[in-house]
Formats: structure tokens, C-alpha cells, sequence
């Protein structure tokens, strides 16, 4: 059975995997500082910032680790380091949640697997140094998930929109942003497929439609309370459209595996019921 450990299992995207993985596979995570994990026997402590992770792997012993930890670059850098040397010294696989943001100095196109990445954000850049040292691994032992932006009905993004809707706080909308989105529905759901299938490499998983990010959001905001709108922030990065946006051509997925923005939009909106105007 395969043995996985998920480093940042108490995040978003991490809560969503061990669950859909939980039921197939010997499956254990990291939790930071959420104390509601210190009781779970497959949940064990790590603070990027203090702890090293070679003591875990020693006892997890994984032969699949996927890395959806956030925090401080340098921290991150060593970490992955040690998980790429335990990958080398026991034949183990590594997984990286990398992003959209590794393409975004690029505005005038969507980005394939395969394309050159360029970033002017700390964020792409960090994710482009990670998927590096990733890439200098041998084939087969690594594989890079490249996301778009994240929905989901427990999602932080909803989480701030309704916030914003709620206080009348600015919010911020992006109205020559051209995007794919994802769900942690269909994002575990794909990623359980590329495990059990053992593929490797780049892959770019996301809708395979594009939406301007205004609309997707003004569709949000219909349906979760259309009596009351957030306080819209329009923010203009130029005069044309930008494109940040991942699009599989090489690395493509069966097509019961494939989803649109509008179902993105549907499974975010999931046991939401629109208020009567």
C-alpha cells in the first residue's frame, strides 16, 4: 500500500487530499500551529520555521511525500531539500502544489506545461526555484501540480468574499484578468488519478475554459447574496487582457477528469442557497 505523507495537510488543499486519499492509502500529514490536529494519530507537528522534517520521514517512512507547505522561502528551500535527499536515498516520489504565478510575467497568452517560466512576483519566483530543484531529480520520482486560482465551498477566497460582502470592506476584482479556475474537488480528484496511475512530470490541472476573473466573481456574489454586493475594488494591470492562466496540452488527463469554470462555480456555490430579493 502506498505510504503518503502530506507536509501542510492542515491547509486548504491539504485537508481536501488526506481526505480523498484517507480511504486508499496509508496516509499521514503535518499540522503547524491548529491544536485541533494534536489528538489525530495520522496528523503530526511540524513548524517549517523550526523543525526539521528528517525525524518525520524517518518515522512516517513515505514512499510518496506531496509538499503543499506555504511560509518563508529560505525555510522552504531547506525543506524541500531534505525531502529531495530522503527521495534519493529511498526511492520515494515527490509531489509539489506549484502555481499559475511561475508564468506570470508572461500577459498575453495562456501557459502550457512546457513553456518557459518568468515571474516578477516573490510567489512565482519562490514556486519556480522549488519546481527547479525538483526538476533536476530523476524521472519518474517527481511531479509538479501547476494550479490556477483555488475555489471551493471551504475555501479562503469564498471565505473573503464573504467577509467582504459582509463588512463592505474593498474588494478587489481584476476586470483584464483572463483566468482558469479549480476546486479542491476536482484538484484531489485528478491528483488521486496521476497517484494511482504513478505519472509523473508537469502537469496543469485547472477548467478548460477561461473566464475574466470579474465575471466569475460577480457570479459568486450573485448567487451567495444578490441583495447586497461587496464593495468592488477594480483594479487595472493594463489596458488589454492579462492572461495567468495553466492549460494542459502534453500531460492530459482522462475526460471524465475534465471541468469547466461552471462547474467550479457550481461546486464552490454547493448548499448555497440564494436569498430572495
Amino acid at each position: 500500500m502506498t505510504r503518503v505523507m502530506i507536509v501542510g495537510g492542515s491547509g486548504f488543499l491539504g485537508r481536501a487530499l488526506f481526505k480523498e486519499l484517507h480511504p486508499y492509502m496509508d496516509v499521514y500529514a503535518t499540522y503547524c500551529h491548529q491544536e485541533k490536529y494534536a489528538k489525530n494519530k495520522r496528523y503530526f507537528s511540524y513548524d517549517i520555521n523550526e523543525d526539521s522534517p528528517t525525524e518525520l520521514l524517518r518515522f512516517i517512512k513515505p514512499n510518496l511525500i506531496i509538499s503543499a507547505l506555504r511560509g518563508d522561502a529560505r525555510a522552504q528551500f531547506v525543506a524541500h531539500d531534505m525531502f529531495i535527499e530522503y527521495a534519493y536515498k529511498y526511492g520515494a516520489k515527490l509531489i509539489l502544489f506549484s502555481s499559475a504565478n511561475v508564468f506570470d510575467s508572461f500577459w498575453h497568452y495562456p501557459s502550457y506545461e512546457h513553456d518557459k517560466t518568468l515571474s516578477d512576483s516573490a510567489f512565482g519566483k519562490l514556486k519556480i526555484t522549488l519546481e527547479n530543484k525538483l526538476m533536476r531529480m530523476p524521472a519518474v520520482s517527481w511531479m509538479i501540480a501547476r494550479l490556477p486560482m483555488v475555489f471551493g465551498k471551504n475555501s479562503p477566497r469564498l471565505q473573503e468574499l464573504k467577509t467582504a460582502i459582509h463588512t463592505q470592506e474593498p474588494y478587489e476584482i481584476f476586470p483584464n484578468l483572463v483566468i482558469n479556475v479549480a476546486s479542491d474537488y476536482f484538484v484531489t480528484q485528478q491528483l488521486h488519478y496521476i497517484i494511482n496511475q504513478n505519472r509523473w512530470g508537469i502537469f496543469h490541472l485547472g477548467s478548460n475554459d477561461l473566464v475574466h476573473h470579474d465575471a466569475f466573481v460577480h457570479q459568486l456574489v450573485e448567487i451567495l447574496q444578490p441583495t447586497k454586493k461587496p464593495i468592488y475594488k477594480h483594479v487595472f494591470a493594463s489596458n488589454q487582457d492579462r492572461y495567468i492562466a495553466v492549460l494542459p496540452k502534453y500531460n492530459n488527463l482522462p475526460k471524465h477528469l475534465a471541468y469547466t469554470a461552471e462547474e467550479v462555480l457550481a461546486d464552490t456555490l454547493r448548499n448555497a442557497t440564494p436569498k430572495k430579493r
